[in-house]
């Protein structure tokens, strides 16, 4: 079982930053994947951003240039870096990971965008 623990949310004037820090309880090595997701108010989860084991990067078209993912494996943990933030990231951000196609989830961060 691999516990994730996210932190780093909050309220966020538009144009403003945030980091989020997702600390795994393995050698994050282990994990096929670590991402992030999110779900506004009344959506879909979505995946936001994604890091493979071999450090490949991926993100959805709408944070492309504004978000980055990355990762300390000395530490065990990935993070989100966004910038520029806008209303429309206004959501619940999900840490996940993937260990043998099975997903693991954190419990969520709260991110809040003010116009």
């Amino acid at each position: 079982q691999v516990q994730l623990v996210e932190s780093g949310g909050g309220l966020v004037q538009a144009g403003g930053s945030l980091r989020l820090s997702c600390a795994a309880s393995e050698n994050i090595f282990s994990l096929n994947t670590m991402g992030w997701y999110r779900q506004g108010p009344g959506k879909q989860r979505e995946l936001v951003a994604i890091i493979t084991r071999g450090g490949i990067t991926n993100y959805e078209a709408s944070v492309k240039g504004r978000f980055t993912i990355s990762r300390d494996i000395a530490k065990n943990t990935v993070y989100l870096q966004m910038n520029s933030l806008k209303p429309e990231d206004t959501a619940v951000y999900y840490c996940n990971a993937v260990r043998n196609w099975e997903p693991y989830w954190g419990q969520g961060t709260q991110v809040t965008v003010s116009s």
